[in-house]
């Protein structure tokens, strides 16, 4: 329960970066905080204390096996993680070459 808990704060942390922060590339790295705290959270939905991988062999038919769909899931999300982090920051190099700044408040107000 602990982690969970935990796994909730890491995202609060993402969240407060992502609506308290002016820059392009601090509220980028709070968009990364969250996502990584969703990724801490599918992996520690598919725990199970002394499990194994879920590979049969002789002898494992009794043994416990971890889920694998939130692994999965995880790794898809780290995939997509990675193309939208790549996305956004070059959103954002494409604003800075535009306005010669990543506040956001400063971006704004040059809109025509």
């Amino acid at each position: 329960m602990t982690l969970f808990l935990l796994c909730f704060l890491l995202f609060l942390v993402g969240l407060y970066g992502v609506i308290t922060r002016r820059n392009l590339i601090k509220i980028v790295l709070g968009l990364c905080i969250m996502e990584y705290s969703l990724n801490l959270f599918f992996v520690l939905i598919g725990y199970v204390h002394d499990g194994i991988a879920p590979i049969i062999t002789k002898g494992s038919e009794r043994a416990t096996f971890v889920d694998p769909l939130p692994q999965a899931m995880v790794l898809t999300v780290i995939v997509i993680g990675l193309a939208t982090t790549a996305m956004l920051l070059a959103i954002a190099i494409r604003l800075y070459r535009k306005h010669g700044t990543f506040d956001i408040r400063e971006i704004n107000s040059l809109k025509g």
